[in-house]
């Protein structure tokens, strides 16, 4: 059965919040708290629920090997911490997290990746294109480039929220560009929930967007039915927008950025230009181990409609590295090669 996103959507962070909260009321009765019971704990945690083993091409009974005898009962807690975070960061995925009262665990390499691999100039980006007289609007920074031809929005996080106010005067503002860049750049994610209102401004009429599914037990293939999550049937305003938009990522659009990102691949007239996203297409699920600690970790996985899993990324439609001879000149040739299409 189909269903609308933000329903859906909303259902999933309830089982999660629901997971989350009865962990420790479940957990079974004489599980000790000490260093080996709570490693033996997340370990199967992660075993029995954890989304993308397939994914990630991780064997996570070798990574038990590796771990487990680093473990004994008389290691101090700055010790355990450190071994259950590095088991965890052979997932090699970003919502994965290990939280005590001391620290919390990121998986570095993940966060190296978008940083080190980052396919935007702030300076560049600033200075030649939003120019220090850039308006800011809501979430959005924002000017017109191209000779008052393209309209250039910068959102950098889907942190920040979106009102319908802020998108009717966007749309107003620039109703005589040939149309828009949206630059997702370095966008690390946030509430998907602004990725409904997002969308609102295009051609909806119901349209599936991507399938959804929830791990259901303990085999590493145990998953629910897929669902379709899709479009809403109405759109913002009297007409929708059909102009071209060009929407600007890299392996720093990550988690919600990667789900509007596959969204995209629902509307005609929307391009995706720049490099891959970082992926983060799961949904994660919190828990408390024995000792106290909490911990998360992805327990939904995402496909498009055709079903391909981007979990480690959203391929760009016009894959556009940024030259460091145009930087040089200030020039950003991704914001030029989504310009270039936009008035062809």
């Amino acid at each position: 059965m189909i269903i609308m996103k933000k329903t859906y959507l909303l259902f999933i962070g309830f089982l999660a919040l629901c997971f989350a909260s009865c962990e420790r009321i479940f957990m079974e009765p004489g599980v000790g708290s000490g260093p080996v019971a709570t490693f033996d704990y997340l370990w199967d945690k992660v075993d029995q629920q954890y989304a993308f083993f397939d994914i990630k091409g991780v064997d996570w009974d070798s990574v038990r090997e590796v771990y487990r005898p680093m473990v004994d009962d008389d290691m101090d807690g700055d010790s355990l911490f450190s071994v259950c975070a590095a088991m965890l960061n052979t997932l090699q995925d970003g919502h994965t997290n290990l939280i005590s009262s001391f620290d919390v665990s990121r998986n570095d390499s993940v966060y190296y990746r978008m940083i080190v691999n980052k396919n935007i100039d702030a300076q560049v980006v600033t200075m030649n294109y939003l120019t220090l007289n850039y308006h800011s609007t809501g979430g959005f920074a924002h000017n017109a480039i191209r000779d008052g031809r393209v309209a250039y929005l910068r959102y950098s996080s889907f942190e920040n929220t979106i009102a319908d106010g802020t998108l009717t005067y966007l749309l107003d503002r620039y109703k005589d560009c040939d149309g828009m860049i949206l630059d997702l750049r370095q966008n690390g994610g946030g509430s998907i929930a602004n990725i409904q209102t997002l969308l609102s401004i295009f051609d909806n009429h119901g349209q599936p967007l991507y399938q959804t599914q929830i791990k259901s037990g303990p085999a590493h293939d145990a998953f629910t039915e897929l669902k379709a999550v899709c479009a809403d049937t109405t759109c913002l305003g009297e007409e929708p927008y059909t102009k071209p938009f060009a929407v600007l990522i890299d392996r720093g659009s990550y988690s919600a950025t990667s789900f509007f990102s596959v969204c995209t691949l629902a509307y005609d007239n929307i391009r995706l230009f720049g490099d891959y996203t970082g992926g983060g297409l799961g949904l994660p699920n919190g828990g408390e181990l024995p000792n106290g600690w909490t911990y998360r970790f992805s327990i939904t996985r995402t496909l498009t409609m055709d079903g391909q899993n981007y979990e480690n990324g959203v391929p760009p439609d016009e894959r556009v590295l940024l030259d460091p001879a145009y930087t040089a000149q200030g020039i950003d040739n991704v914001i030029e090669a989504a310009a270039d299409w936009i008035l062809q």
